[in-house]
């Protein structure tokens, strides 16, 4: 008999609905398995988050259950949650997008309201080896504690929770696993904090460990964004003591796997299947609105008063990059309206004093924002296009009004945009204002919703 076990992990995170190359995964995944199982190895398989993202029609469609089911399909074992599947679906979705799950949901800092551990997930887990050797499983994500409560979810500090379900599980943990949805530099502090940790696995930040990166004596491991790299850990433990005798990263890039003719027809079949699905009609179009990346449109302002209707602010902001091509005349469906706004983005409403209001105006004239390119923070376009307001304007004497008053120092006014501007990189100046956010409904809902009550 071999002096130690080995203990096999295959993980990813961060897909975000890029399905071109998951036939490949799912192949890669099954066949490691067996051959794990053959040399009598235990072998995981993990996802660590935000697999699901609105923006591809079939997870549209499927509320996010046709990721879950293709979890499912590549023998996944465990998953944390990621921002995608729990602050862009309702409730009701995410309460439900696990229902018919194969494999198990970590994470200890996602709570009901009432602070309850939701029934579809775990604090932690311990696993037993067919050699006896006990694994605890823990994990944690992104702590967006506003958008988790207007939701109807309660999310902890992570640190917290973890520290919870580590002493919980260490005392008859061989090895100890940490399924961390957080980021790199917070998967740094946690190693930090918790040297209990054996091997943390990262995502949410989309960075590449491709060896991956020791923090004290707490292996870390990720593996970038949209299923570009499959990661694997390959973990020996001696069999008499139980104690972990090493560990060792790497990555596959899934772009050198196996590739076989039909792979290709399958992402093109998933798209096909969820447009179908969102062929439900929302509105009548009376004629085409158009889109224009760099000026004034009337979809834009279509759009523009959708916010304002949505939200009762007195004026409103957003950008001409949102909208990824146009509405037809006629009917318009759920289909159309996601092509156009695919972005899982919500409307915002911050409460602004007028010289604020002033400044952030000025600001949005600067000739760099249209050709600004955008990535993350749910934008789903490529360049920022023209920043455009709804019943906020400057005459030709330079005075700038909101409806028909002058917006004036000392005054407050509230301001219906979106969500990305809120967070601090496009605009700093707004991070110490009171704002709340219109959740559940997405803002394709919301135009929808106005457009149906002309």
């Amino acid at each position: 008999m071999e002096e130690y076990e080995v203990i096999r992990i295959f993980h990813m995170n961060d897909v975000h609905s890029h399905f071109a190359e998951w036939p490949k995964i799912v192949r890669f995944l099954k066949e490691q398995k067996r051959l794990s199982v053959e040399r009598g190895e235990t072998c995981l398989i993990l996802d660590i988050g935000d697999h699901v993202d609105r923006s591809h029609p079939y997870t549209e469609a499927t509320a996010g259950k046709g990721n879950v089911a293709l979890l499912n399909d590549a023998a996944v074992d465990f998953v944390t949650i990621g921002n995608n599947e729990g602050i862009t679906l309702s409730h009701e979705a995410l309460d439900t997008l696990y229902d018919e799950a194969t494999f198990q949901v970590v994470v200890a800092n996602v709570k009901t309201k009432e602070g309850d551990l939701p029934h579809w997930a775990q604090e932690n887990l311990l696993v037993e080896t067919d050699e006896g050797t006990t694994i605890g499983i823990v994990g944690a994500t992104a702590p967006y504690e506003v958008f988790y409560a207007q939701l109807g979810w309660a999310v902890e500090e992570p640190y917290g929770a973890l520290r919870r379900a580590i002493d919980e599980v260490k005392e008859e943990s061989d090895l100890i696993l940490c399924l961390s949805h957080l980021g790199m530099n917070d998967d740094r502090k946690v190693a930090e904090t918790f040297p209990e940790i054996d091997v943390l696995f990262g995502g949410h930040t989309h960075h590449l460990f491709e060896e991956g990166e020791w923090a004290n004596e707490t292996l870390l491991t990720s593996t970038g964004k949209y299923g570009t790299y499959i990661g694997e850990v390959v973990v020996t433990v001696d069999r008499r003591t139980k104690r972990v005798v090493s560990r060792k990263a790497t990555v596959h890039r899934v772009a050198r796997l196996e590739e076989r003719l039909e792979d290709s027809l399958f992402s093109p079949l998933l798209i096909k299947r969820g447009e179908q699905a969102l062929e439900v009609p929302v509105f009548h179009n009376r004629s085409p609105l158009m889109g224009n990346l760099f000026g004034e449109s009337e979809l834009a302002s279509q759009f523009g008063r959708a916010l304002l209707d949505a939200t009762g602010a007195d004026c409103a902001m957003f950008n001409a990059g949102i909208f990824l091509g146009h509405l037809p005349k006629g009917i318009v469906t759920k289909r159309h309206l996601h092509a156009l706004l695919p972005h899982p983005i919500n409307a915002a409403v911050v409460t602004i004093d007028g010289a604020l209001l002033l400044h952030v105006y000025e600001k949005t004239k600067s000739p760099e924002w249209p050709k600004l390119e955008v990535r993350g923070l749910g934008f789903r376009g490529t360049l920022m296009g023209k920043i455009l307001f709804e019943r906020l304007f400057e005459n030709a004497n330079g005075d700038v009004f909101v409806g028909n008053e002058r917006v004036r120092h000392g005054e407050t006014y509230t301001l219906a945009t979106l969500d990305m501007f809120t967070f601090g990189y496009f605009f700093p100046e707004l991070a110490d204002c009171s704002i709340t956010y219109q959740m559940p409904d997405l803002i394709r809902d919301i135009l929808g919703s106005y457009s149906n009550n002309l």
